[in-house]
């Protein structure tokens, strides 16, 4: 079809999902009636590649080099012929085709082992709670990976599962290296590459091909693709937009990226895009595009003259996952990481709840940009619609909302319309750990599949907690990843170190908070990151308030990561080790009691931190109170009320008896005749199955009004109450 606009995500972000950005696009153009068609080249590589045809082509590859070849690499080479006859096989059972290969898989004698497999005696320990599906899929990984140490060491240095030649894209001042890269001959993974992207342009004949680039991992692959289209195809325009040009491009002026790309543009692609599509359809001037960069005259220029508003999130319209191979994605376990293997494991529908940060001051992120600064949240009806929609579109129930932190108010709001719609869905976001997460909540959040959430803890320190401005204590995040693991929801922390000002001192009382929180058994997973100052934080905007010395200039490529020193001179690139191999024996309930010195190998300081800090932070008791304005929810079934006359020395009174069934028992409660009439009537108002919401203080009033002679606060904190507390009676 002529005048089609091709969206294609380039090698490589996932293996078990699509990245959501052309999703996101073609359900927009659908409102606008512009007709699309997408491509996760990614995936399409990596199942041309890691085939039967691809392997053979890649043995044959190797055998016309010259190469010294490594141990590793010799061994695999000569079991070419069981890598060849297995791969098949493999690739259809992590894409859950054929789940009873779980059992060859599982025994020694199916799978050829190289390097990759040398960790299984470490990791023994993990078989014994892994099910045959999930040792399967690991074992399965261990061998991908082995082939991929091949390709590296033979025929593509750039190659990697998610980070495809990322070290080009990575604090790119200059577009030289990569300007360079692209100069050389083809590797073994561009021609597969550009060979499925040919196949492409005789299915759709595009006129424009847009990129979506979120990651430095995506970006060589990008101009690989746009080199050959201008090559191949040099009436075809090209465009770049995604997070990596909206974080790094934003200065763009080397006018021989445009020799690739037409036009870069920024921010929400949403408008921008539609202006593109209106230029070449001649419906408007290349004056009067939006966030976008073009080069004229040979000079990069800027342009956003359009009147086009950027648009809400209710007129986005639902993501499109139309034309990728939903059922072709193929699910990888490396088991180290609980959340990195829901990162890796499964098919996610990727949705947001809100654009932008609702809280957006934390120092080190980059505040000052449109997609985080700009805040606006979708309703909770929206959020569910989109839901449904996606359901019946992509047959897969297992939502991920990439929000940078989910509000917990429409948190709240989408947990109730689910509910209340009787939606069976998994879901998944990332939080800021704030005391909103009471524990019932996080029980509202439960029943509505929330699954697991992340939050960045960043430094567990008081004093840096405050630098970043994150709005928590060590303190506060300790309950609320209490609340959230006492009702089933999997918690993971971002850790970071390195942090502007942290002292020695600071690093190691940190490691031993995340020690006690994964001890307590209020964390599950976590992962430490060092601080990288980006350019567009508080930090990289005013380093000297924040003690550091900005060392990079402005280049005429990629600028957001910024060389910097650390006015303290600490070298915090030595706690990288001890830090990473701590926190893997601790998410697996290891070394607990090995002293925090026995994970470095130089002197570090003994902790300042109370060996019971957080244990009595999540046992401190709390006074019970309900605010006028909290919601109160009733998550359980309509209960059977019979009365009956209770005596007691020579009086008699009427009492009532409430029979609740919850899905595992059943219990009674008894109360007054009055109390259980009027239970009965409120906790039927109070159902998730009714569209209205009660506030406490209404509760309140009604309760006096039906129950004159009884007061209500004994009754609310009573016994009765507790009981009903535990069986689904939410205060939110």
């Amino acid at each position: 079809m002529k005048n089609q606009l091709l969206l294609v995500t380039p090698p490589f972000t996932q293996l078990n999902t699509p990245y959501p950005a052309t999703a996101y696009l073609k359900g927009f153009l659908n409102t606008k009636n512009i007709a699309s068609i997408q491509a996760d080249l990614g995936i399409e590589v990596i199942l041309e590649l890691f085939s039967k045809t691809g392997l053979t082509t890649l043995f044959a590859e190797i055998e016309t080099k010259d190469l010294q070849l490594s141990e590793n690499a010799e061994r695999i080479v000569a079991l070419k012929a069981d890598y060849i006859q297995t791969i098949d096989s493999v690739i259809g059972f992590l894409q859950g085709k054929n789940p009873s290969l779980a059992h060859p898989i599982c025994q020694d004698d199916f799978l050829p082992e190289a390097s990759r497999f040398n960790q299984l005696e470490e990791l023994d320990w993990a078989f014994g709670i892994m099910g045959t599906q999930d040792k399967a899929k690991h074992l399965a990984t261990l061998y991908l990976e082995d082939i991929s140490d091949l390709i590296v060491e033979t025929v593509d240095s750039h190659f990697g599962f998610s980070r495809y030649a990322e070290r080009l894209g990575r604090s790119a001042l200059k577009f030289d290296e990569l300007y360079d890269a692209l100069q050389q001959e083809i590797t073994f993974t561009d021609k597969i590459l550009l060979e499925i992207l040919e196949k492409r342009f005789q299915e759709v004949d595009p006129n424009m091909v847009a990129f979506s680039v979120p990651f430095p991992g995506n970006l060589y692959a990008a101009f690989r693709c746009a080199q050959y289209i201008k090559k191949q195809y040099p009436k075809v325009k090209t465009a770049m937009g995604g997070g990596f040009p909206n974080t790094e491009l934003r200065s763009v002026s080397d006018a021989r990226v445009f020799e690739f790309f037409d036009f870069i543009t920024l921010d929400d692609g949403e408008a921008p895009i539609e202006n593109l599509v209106e230029y070449l359809h001649g419906k408007r001037a290349i004056q009067e595009l939006k966030r976008t960069f073009a080069l004229i005259d040979n000079q990069v220029v800027y342009i956003n003259n359009s009147k086009t508003p950027d648009y809400k999130q209710k007129d986005l319209g639902t993501p499109d996952y139309s034309d990728l191979l939903l059922d072709q994605y193929i699910s990888v376990i490396e088991i180290v990481n609980p959340m990195h293997r829901m990162w890796s494991d499964g098919r996610w529908n990727k949705l947001t709840m809100a654009h932008g940060c609702y809280w957006g001051k934390c120092t080190f992120c980059d505040i000052s940009l449109d997609y985080i600064k700009i805040y606006e949240p979708a309703t909770a009806k929206i959020l569910v619609d989109r839901m449904e929609e996606l359901i019946l579109q992509t047959g897969q129930n297992g939502f991920h909302f990439v929000d940078e932190a989910a509000p917990p108010a429409l948190m709240r709001e989408l947990a109730l319309e689910i509910i209340r719609r009787k939606l069976v869905v998994s879901w998944w976001t990332n939080i800021r750990f704030e005391k909103s997460f009471t524990h019932d909540l996080c029980i509202l959040l439960k029943n509505s599949g929330c699954i697991a959430v992340s939050g960045g803890l960043e430094v567990a320190s008081d004093r840096l907690l405050t630098l970043i401005d994150k709005g928590v204590t060590v303190s506060q995040v300790a309950k609320v990843t209490r609340n959230f693991t006492e009702t089933g929801i999997m918690v993971h922390a971002y850790l970071m170190y390195g942090f502007p000002t942290q002292t020695v001192q600071e690093t190691i009382d940190s490691l031993e908070m995340v020690r006690q929180l994964f001890e307590t058994g209020v964390l599950q997973s976590g992962f430490w990151h060092q601080f990288a100052m980006t350019a567009h934080s508080p930090i990289g905007l005013n380093p000297e308030q924040f003690n550091v010395i900005r060392e990079t200039g402005l280049g005429t490529f990629a600028n957001n990561d910024l060389v910097h020193q650390d006015k303290t001179g600490i070298d915090h690139e030595q706690f990288s080790f001890g830090l990473k191999k701590s926190l893997y024996n601790f998410m697996h309930g290891i070394g607990f009691d090995m002293p925090l010195q026995s994970w470095f190998d130089f002197k570090i300081p003994r902790t300042n931190i109370s060996p019971n800090f957080i244990l009595d932070a999540i046992e401190e008791l709390e006074i019970p109170s309900t605010k006028a304005s909290s919601k109160i929810v009733w998550l359980g079934k309509k209960p059977t009320l019979n009365f009956y006359t209770k005596n007691k020395k020579g009086n008699q009174w009427e009492m009532s008896e409430l029979t609740f069934h919850t899905k595992r028992n059943v219990f009674s409660i008894q109360v007054s005749k009055s109390q259980g009439i009027w239970l009965e009537k409120i906790l039927q108002e109070l159902s998730t199955s009714n569209n209205k919401n009660k506030l406490f203080q209404e509760i309140k009033s009604d309760y006096e009004k039906h129950n004159s002679i009884e007061d209500f606060e004994p009754f609310w904190y009573g016994k009765q109450v507790a009981q009903l507390k535990d069986a689904g009676l939410l205060v939110l």
